[in-house]
């Protein structure tokens, strides 16, 4: 078939025909095994094969026309300010999105698609909560073709001099920043098993009855064995679903910089391609577990105000760095927006204090109730929870020295955790809300929390950058430091975009509001 410019209007691939069809008709093979399964008789199951075979016959030539169809009939082509679609079997839908609105062109590919040669295209916008277009599927190639032509004509069209080229050479796809070496990748899979998954396999195991494991079969000093042999169990499965999937996902995982965005490439099975515009980033987030930390080692993840479906993960997050040496990563941020490594002003020692209280009380209080259980239920160990009371001041000390907050010169960091330290670096231009709160039991020891908004925040993640449990009176001092930060911020980058000629402000009130409105009235 002859190649066409993505320029001219252009169908999909035809390999996307049977591929779609497969797909859809897996639902109908689902339906009929089932029927199949819940026949008894053998003659009714006789009568269920030929009845599923001429409805997936059926099914076949309808989902194929329709496929062939919406071949046909579907269109896209990049003009000069738009991408333009047009598709529909019955009712015709033309959409034409704005270059300038596009934030992300991405590319996914499975095991089957490199088989067959193509591609799925994701187009994102701006603010968008899902995908604008999807293009399934084109050839791989034209895919590369069409990531490189909308971000050369998105730079034509904001007047940005430096043109992404429009040919795929090693040396124009830009300068690589990272690149997961074999050595790196197997740590990062190592690393990877999730406590939390494991507390909760544990809290499933503690529902199963007591004679499912053969405890009584042997000697009391023996007892023990089959619920130790079963943990190890549980924590080795969990790890190898944890190595294979990280394995997978980071495999050949690639950082480059072209022009003013990030690209990146990952993936084994399923591969990836994408970018993180620079202008879009809000936080930088270093993440650092135990067994990081005791290594060297963290994992840099920058979180956007848009929209990338290519990963099962939070909306707007995305990883630029798997794992790498703590210098490598720091590196790399202060290259990308110059932030440097936060020197943090822990919490009043007086937190401290008030962690070993809670954690004193909070094993009092579970030993109590198991108490209560041991008389009125079935007798129990209702003391074991005491054990663990001499390591409350250490587990104190570890939560209150793993925390803090460092306001720098074009930055806000905070830090917090210590099985999964995060630390969080906020841009004080992207700042878009700072809210200071002390719930009763913080006014009583004087101490508060300042919470610092972006545009990619969301609360029920809970990924803010949050200065916690730090003294009062440094929470009004860090809450007014920083609002003034953010109009000096705001005024300098709007001095700059006016000196070379960009609209600054519109971009400014588009990403924040809020920090828009500031900045004119600054």
């Amino acid at each position: 078939m002859t190649e066409t410019s993505v320029t001219e209007p252009t169908n999909l691939h035809p390999f996307s025909v049977p591929y779609r069809a497969v797909s859809q008709l897996g639902q109908v093979g689902f339906v009929v095994f089932l029927s199949f399964y819940g026949s008894t008789d053998i003659g009714d199951r006789f009568s269920f094969v030929l009845l599923g075979l001429a409805a997936v016959a059926v099914a076949l030539t309808v989902v194929l026309a329709w496929q062939f169809l919406y071949y046909r009939r579907f269109e896209y082509e990049v003009t000069d300010d738009t991408f333009d679609i047009r598709s529909g079997v019955v009712s015709r839908r033309n959409r034409q999105i704005p270059l300038r609105r596009v934030q992300n062109v991405d590319v996914t590919e499975n095991v089957v698609h490199r088989l067959l040669g193509i591609a799925q295209v994701n187009i994102e916008t701006a603010g968008g909560s899902q995908s604008e277009a999807s293009l399934r599927y084109v050839g791989n190639d034209r895919a590369r073709r069409i990531q490189q032509e909308v971000r050369r004509r998105k730079s034509e069209l904001t007047g940005d001099q430096t043109k992404a080229p429009t040919e795929d050479t090693e040396e124009e796809r830009g300068e690589v920043l990272y690149e997961v070496s074999n050595r790196e990748l197997l740590l990062l899979s190592t690393f990877s098993i999730d406590a939390r998954l494991v507390a909760f396999a544990f809290f499933l195991i503690s529902f199963l009855p007591p004679e499912s494991l053969p405890v009584d079969t042997l000697p009391s000093r023996l007892a023990v064995v089959p619920l130790v042999v079963l943990a190890v169990a549980v924590v080795l499965v969990l790890w190898i679903i944890g190595f294979a999937t990280t394995f997978s996902r980071y495999y050949g995982f690639v950082l480059r910089r072209v022009d003013d965005t990030l690209g990146y490439e990952r993936g084994l099975f399923n591969r990836y391609s994408g970018s993180i515009p620079l202008d879009k980033i809000q936080t930088f987030t270093f993440d650092e577990n135990v067994l990081k930390r005791y290594f060297g080692y963290a994992t840099l993840g920058v979180e956007t105000a848009g929209y990338s479906p290519t990963q099962a993960r939070q909306q707007g997050s995305e990883t630029a760095i798997p794992l790498a040496k703590r210098e490598r990563v720091l590196g790399l941020a202060d290259e990308i927006d110059g932030v440097g490594e936060p020197e943090f002003e822990l919490p009043p020692k007086r937190a401290r204090r008030r962690y070993a209280i809670r954690y004193t009380l909070l094993l009092g209080v579970l030993s109590a109730v198991l108490y209560a259980a041991s008389v009125y239920v079935t007798p129990f160990r209702w003391y074991l929870p005491l054990v663990v009371l001499p390591l409350v001041p250490a587990a104190a000390h570890l939560k209150w020295r793993n925390r803090g907050y460092h306001l720098g010169d074009g930055y806000v960091a905070t830090r917090n955790g210590f099985w999964n330290r995060t630390t969080v670096v906020l841009p004080y231009y992207r700042v878009q809300n700072v809210i200071e709160s002390a719930t009763v039991l913080q006014r009583r020891w004087r101490i508060a929390t300042v919470t610092l908004d972006t545009a990619s925040s969301s609360g029920l993640r809970n990924d803010e950058a949050r200065a916690v449990d730090i003294d009062a009176e440094d929470a009004e001092r860090v809450t007014q430091e920083v609002r003034d930060r953010l109009q000096g911020s705001l005024a300098e980058r709007r001095a700059e975009r006016r000196h070379s000629g960009g609209t600054w402000l519109d971009s400014a009130a588009r990403e924040s509001p809020e920090a828009g409105q500031d900045a004119q009235e600054t």
